[in-house]
């Protein structure tokens, strides 16, 4: 921990393009040193699948030169950081290495790594969990995670996690690789981990707040499932604000139906561009907050359909459901996903105004699906652009296999979803 209770907390991001391993790191660290301006107590490295083959080197090639007690990091298919002219700049299926660099005063740092073999069972008391990270959840820790794909209980930990530390914000993402794949990697200290998650607990004057865009948007109506079993929906009814359909009910009372039945009726509803959209875009969203009644972008955690059952008319979706959910079908596309990021910003903009010191000192983490980025828009550093269009603060992350972050009072991992931690100090 830092020894001064009134310095500011610093951030630096640095990004190379350089071909070279060695003249990479150099080039990041020069920059990020030269940034900062302080001493770090933390860096987060995020290094391109193109140096899959020297992944090894990686850490103690850094750890030469910065000499960390804390550092972590991962490989993927894309890069994001901050360039020589302090832009934002996402690098996908290129050789590109990224540095973010931390002076934390009144930060207690925990740095852990885990196996599978870690874990503790589902029914297992918080308390075992609480040993495994070695943080109190008094402390109110915020977590950085970063999974390796082939960890085989991500939702396992996730879900754990939230048991342990039901208040603490849990951001991140997995490993990835490029179009042409390859090894994956998670990195601790000077090391390579495999299968693995290594993580940061971050304590004290830090607080990380979360933008996690979905990139869709609600179709038709909500229903509230009656009958299902683990994936499966088999029977929907109508909600109250249904009116069409309590019209044509003679009871009065909502309908029930099948979600199939459901579906097909939506999409007679549909203009001709979304009816072709729904053909291979269409996702089901699942409300977390069962109380609210007036829903908004962000009340959903979105979800695959995976199959359906044409003689049941049952639908299967990428979660497990239960009898009581409200649901509702979801479009996705790039105009979609734009709005939908924006929104989510202009949002935390209006509550970032009322911060004392407003994002001084801040800097942002950006673990966005393989599945967005040019290919989704067609254009370079869509979403790293927009975010600073909005927020001067430094930026930086990875295109992921799966992003982690919260949607109502849970921690889900997400596909084609944008995730934003945004790290602040809580007092200033």
């Amino acid at each position: 921990m830092a020894e001064s209770t009134t310095k500011p907390m610093r951030w630096a991001s640095a990004l190379s393009q350089r071909p070279s391993l060695e003249a990479a790191v150099k080039e990041v660290v020069e920059m990020a040193q030269d940034d900062l301006r302080a001493s770090p107590d933390l860096g987060l490295v995020f290094i391109s699948s193109a140096f899959a083959s020297e992944y090894s080197r990686l850490m103690p090639l850094l750890q030469e030169q910065l000499g960390l007690s804390t550092l972590i990091g991962c490989g993927a298919g894309g890069i994001v950081g901050m360039n020589a002219n302090h832009q934002a700049e996402e690098i996908e299926g290129e050789p590109a290495l990224g540095l973010t660099l931390g002076y934390l005063p009144d930060v207690e740092i925990h740095p852990f790594h885990l196996s599978a073999d870690d874990l503790p069972d589902l029914d297992s008391s918080p308390d075992q969990w609480v040993e495994l990270i070695g943080v109190k959840p008094e402390d109110q820790p915020q977590f950085i995670l970063l999974v390796d794909p082939y960890f085989s209980q991500i939702n396992d930990f996730l879900q754990g996690l939230d048991y342990a530390y039901p208040g603490s914000v849990k951001v991140g993402g997995l490993a990835s690789t490029g179009v042409m794949g390859g090894s994956t990697g998670v990195f601790c200290g000077s090391r390579l981990y495999p299968e693995s998650i290594v993580g940061l607990a971050l304590c004290g004057n830090i607080v990380i707040e979360t933008i996690v865009a979905q990139g869709c948007r609600p179709i038709g109506h909500p229903y509230r499932i009656t009958q299902g079993e683990r994936n499966i929906v088999l029977e929907v009814e109508t909600q109250p604000e249904d009116s069409e359909r309590e019209m044509a009910s003679s009871s009065g009372v909502s309908v029930r139906l099948s979600p199939l039945e459901a579906l097909q009726d939506l999409v007679q509803e549909l203009s001709e561009e979304d009816r072709q959209l729904a053909q291979n875009s269409l996702f089901v969203g699942v409300v977390r907050d069962e109380f609210k009644q007036k829903l908004e972008p962000g009340d959903f955690l979105i979800r695959n359909l995976i199959g359906v059952d044409p003689r049941a008319g049952a639908i299967a979706i990428g979660d497990r459901v239960r009898p009581g959910q409200r649901i509702q079908f979801h479009l996705r596309d790039s105009r979609t996903s734009a709005e939908d990021l924006e929104l989510l910003i202009e949002r935390y903009q209006r509550q970032a105004s009322s911060f004392p010191q407003g994002m001084t000192n801040a800097a942002a983490f950006m673990f966005s699906c393989l599945g967005r980025g040019e290919g989704l828009y067609g254009e370079p550093n869509f979403d790293s652009g927009l975010f600073r269009r909005y927020f001067n603060i430094p930026l930086s992350g990875f295109f992921c296999n799966g992003e982690i972050g919260p949607v109502g009072n849970g921690t889900f991992l997400h596909g084609y979803t944008s995730v934003f931690g945004i790290c602040r100090q809580r007092k200033q």
